[in-house]
């Protein structure tokens, strides 16, 4: 059997998990990290000479006490005083050429000093002698058990006494120990010491190591005692910004430290400015003036549900709305309309403009080319209304990637989208409320991310008891078929009712508008009639006088 190297050195740092201080290491240089578990053949070797200091040391407890030596000097390589570098207890080695080779760094265990870090100038390698166990964080012992209003916290030794002076000696400031992967260690193994001031700003490095740490210490510590320091462009940390002489920016960035909350959480009075100067959105009148006064009009960044029975008007409805965001602004109109084909769907609008049924053979036959043209070129300008193309659906994600490009290759600030159910019949999931819910998920947040405008078409669940849609139940929000995502993820649902059946023609003929949800105004119920003219096929807004049944109004 191999004999067993003998052991000759503990508490080094290891070069896979980055801790300071978990390696032992053999007399034959073999080494292992009881932090990360790592075995070295040869641990000189794996540290690529960044290691310094391996050689065996003796157990004696004061030996690294030999390393405390050098004298108080200013650390001129690092722009530090004479005096800072006295009070944090730093003492500096010259070399040969009389300019500073090492800078040792003290840690306390209370008043006694148990551990020591050597920092070499020319090469930025750092050695450790003697113990982290029982020790503060570095200056700790000079602030202990004084509290105050501000503790600063940094990295490196240098960045403690940077931000001293650079903050005229007014405040506490400590380091880490062990750097940023060693941070929420080092933090908690003090933590009666932080928590005992009014504010911690955490001062870490300008980079993505050091912005990581600063996070995770803060979620540490007790809400709102926390502030973390963003250091002004072209500066990595504070020793960088003494070196510079830039006093003012350090302390104008020092103050507008930021109390920490975790994402997606505000303090909300520090929100002032943005709630003053908001984004106003602008609202589009709807084409019926009822339906203005409870709505205040369609806004961008809205999912609008229009809803009715079966034959009840909505693609009347639909059109007409279609028709009035190309005529009245001078956005990109998208339509994805499944159950037609485009051409069915060009006939709509171009018969608002005509105001008259040019979708009907009989009526276009009346018309010249040369009319029918300019009918077309007036509703459907170049390169400002996109329609889906292809009759039905049958892929979930095609139709998103489609309703996708229409939104933001094309530019189209409002997209109508009928109807909700043909998607459902794409999914192959079999509960068709879970289905919708998914469905209004991606839809309420395709809306969210462009800002863009949507209507939605919806149908209804068929009406319980003896009457159904057709003969004008009044709609409610239960009403809406196959899931209550539909009215819980719409920022407004209009509802259609009319009676198809009636005997008397003007009330067949006359369609209920009612609000079922109005989340900008509140405002909900019904809003008014529009009523239908057979020979126009147009919809026109009715008053209460006028309408058959205004005994609601």
């Amino acid at each position: 059997m191999q004999e067993q190297s003998k052991f000759v050195r503990h508490k080094l740092p290891c070069p896979s998990c980055g801790g300071s201080d978990p390696v032992s290491m053999n007399e034959d240089k073999s080494a292992h990290c009881f932090s990360c578990e790592t075995h070295f053949a040869n641990y000189v070797d794996a540290c690529d000479g960044k290691i310094v200091d391996t050689t065996p040391k003796l157990k004696s407890k004061n030996t690294f006490l030999n390393t405390y030596t050098g004298s108080f000097s200013a650390l001129t390589d690092r722009g530090i005083s004479l005096e800072t570098a006295k009070k944090y207890g730093v003492r500096s080695v010259v070399g040969a050429d009389n300019k500073i080779a090492q800078h040792i760094y003290p840690f306390f265990n209370g008043n006694e000093i148990v551990g020591t870090k050597t920092r070499f100038v020319e090469n930025k390698n750092f050695g450790f002698s003697g113990t982290y166990e029982g020790t503060g964080l570095f200056g700790e012992q000079l602030f202990r058990n004084t509290g105050g209003k501000y503790l600063t916290i940094v990295e490196g030794e240098c960045d403690a006494m940077a931000a001293y002076e650079l903050m005229q000696s007014k405040w506490a400031c400590v380091s880490l120990k062990r750097g940023a992967s060693g941070a929420v260690k080092d933090i908690r193994e003090s933590i009666e010491f932080v928590e005992s001031f009014e504010n911690v700003v955490i001062c870490f490095d300008n980079d993505r190591a050091g912005k990581d740490a600063a996070k995770a210490v803060a979620r540490i510590l007790k809400p709102g005692k926390a502030k973390i320091m963003t250091f002004p462009n072209g500066y990595k940390d504070a020793n960088d910004m003494l070196n510079q002489k830039r006093f003012q920016e350090f302390m104008s960035a020092w103050w507008e430290s930021r109390t920490y909350t975790p994402s997606g959480i505000l303090e909300l009075s520090s929100q002032k400015n943005e709630w003053l100067h908001r984004e106003t959105k602008e609202s589009i009148a709807y084409p019926w003036e009822g339906l203005n006064k409870k709505l205040y009009g369609m806004r961008k960044g809205e999912l609008v549900t229009l809803t009715g029975g079966t034959g009840l008007g909505k693609s009347s409805v639909t059109r007409e709305l279609e028709h009035w965001l190309i005529k009245n602004t001078q956005d990109n109109v998208g339509i994805v309309a499944l159950e037609e084909n485009w051409l069915r769907t060009a006939d709509g609008i171009i018969s608002i403009e005509a105001n008259d049924r040019v979708y009907l053979n009989e009526k276009r036959s009346k018309y010249t080319e040369e009319e029918l043209t300019k009918l077309f070129d007036t509703v459907i300008p170049e390169g400002r209304v996109f329609i889906h193309a292809h009759l039905g659906a049958t892929d979930i994600d095609d139709i998103f990637a489609k309703l996708r490009y229409i939104i933001v290759g094309c530019e189209c600030k409002w997209v109508v989208v009928d109807h909700l159910h043909m998607l459902v019949n794409v999914l192959h999931e079999g509960d068709e409320r879970r289905g919708i819910d998914m469905l209004m998920n991606r839809l309420r947040s395709l809306v969210e991310e462009t800002g863009v405008g949507m209507i939605l078409v919806s149908h209804l669940r068929r009406a319980s008891g003896d009457k159904g849609h057709e003969n004008g139940v009044e709609v409610s929000l239960s009403h809406l078929k196959g899931s209550q995502g539909i009215a819980q993820l719409s920022d407004c649902v209009i509802a259609l009712e009319r009676n198809q059946q009636a005997e008397n023609q003007e009330e067949a003929n006359t369609t209920k508008v009612r609000v079922l949800k109005s989340r900008y105004t509140g405002d909900t119920g019904l809003a008014c009639s529009l009523r239908y003219n057979n020979d126009t096929g147009r919809l026109f807004e009715v008053s209460e006088e006028e309408t058959f049944d205004n005994t609601e109004f």
